[in-house]
């Protein structure tokens, strides 16, 4: 799993250094473009992935003990609420990076 994250991490490093220090060029334009849908794309899938694990822990929680639901229902809202806000802060500095950088 640490190996994975190493990979990841590096290789989202290598794809988007490109599109750091393009000036205007209309190569390295559609490489920025690649680069920022590529870390959206990252981003809401893992999200997703997140938004998942949580919905499940949550009805086992309620299927264990049935009269905790009200709880567990509003702190599942409320998580999801967290996670998702997650990938609406990518979106925004995907969006910074393909049009202000």
């Amino acid at each position: 799993m640490k190996a994975a994250k190493i990979l990841l991490t590096t290789l989202a490093m290598v794809l988007t250094a490109s599109a750091a220090f393009a000036a205007g060029d209309p190569a390295i334009m559609s490489a920025k473009a690649y680069a920022t849908a590529l870390g959206m794309g990252i981003a809401a899938g893992l999200c997703g992935i997140g938004q998942g694990m949580g919905l499940k822990g949550a009805c086992e929680g309620i299927a264990r003990n049935p009269e905790a639901g009200g709880q567990l229902t509003t702190t599942l809202i409320l998580g999801l609420a967290f996670v998702e806000s997650l990938a609406i802060y990518a979106l925004v500095v995907n969006l910074i990076l393909l049009f202000v950088v």
